[in-house]
């Protein structure tokens, strides 16, 4: 099956070249940057969301591995780190990395669907990101990370962002379809944990290859 790159990376060298050569400003970290910037101030869903606007958002020029996630939970709203809570801690046991590594932004990016917390529906968890952040800021986001050579698609929104609507679970068992680009695997909350338990081809199969994987693009 051939899938696309997530909006914005395919044509990362031509969509940065086109834009300096219109504009005449910066080169890459420097257009990262003022976009970082853009986006913490970003306040567009506003009236949309439970709290005041927190986005939370990693990012370097040189990073190498993406992990593309669904949105902030409470305490990441909460502390402004990403997956700064259990998880944060599940999905680091999956990867076999320490937090030093896993929150330095030359090493890995970290770009949720949507960049603030979305607040908690009526019946129990967590709101949807909301469609609008992405279609504000991933492609011009992605376009500026040029050094990529994988990407986790943690989740069914991320992964229906680039694979197109699909089994969430069927395609991390899957795994080996959409490599060497991607990596599909689930959100790891507690109730992954419980299909985690009752799977054990993700800890024999799947955990060995996502490390592997993880390794080679960081090198």
């Amino acid at each position: 099956m051939r899938v696309q790159p997530e909006t914005g990376q395919q044509t990362a060298t031509e969509a940065n070249t086109a834009a300096e050569t219109k504009t005449g400003i910066g080169t890459k970290p420097d257009q990262l940057a003022g976009l970082l910037t853009s986006i913490r101030a970003c306040s567009a869903c506003a009236d949309i969301l439970p709290f005041v606007p927190r986005p939370v958002v990693h990012a370097d020029t040189r990073a190498r591995l993406l992990i593309a996630s669904q949105a902030p939970g409470t305490r990441v709203h909460e502390t402004g780190i990403s997956f700064n809570d259990a998880s944060g801690d599940r999905l680091r046991e999956w990867l076999g990395m320490e937090r030093d590594v896993f929150y330095d932004p030359s090493r890995v990016a970290l770009v949720p669907m949507a960049f603030c917390y979305p607040g908690v529906q009526p019946k129990g968890g967590d709101k949807p990101p909301p469609a609008a952040c992405a279609a504000l800021w991933r492609a011009r986001l992605l376009a500026l990370l040029p050094n990529i050579r994988l990407t986790l698609l943690v989740g069914s929104f991320a992964q229906n962002h680039v694979l197109g609507k699909g089994s969430v679970f069927e395609r991390t068992l899957d795994f080996e379809r959409f490599l060497p680009r991607f990596f599909p695997l689930p959100h790891p909350s507690w109730r992954t944990g419980q299909w985690e338990r009752r799977t054990p081809a993700f800890r024999a199969q799947v955990i060995p290859a996502l490390r592997q994987a993880v390794r080679t693009a960081l090198e």
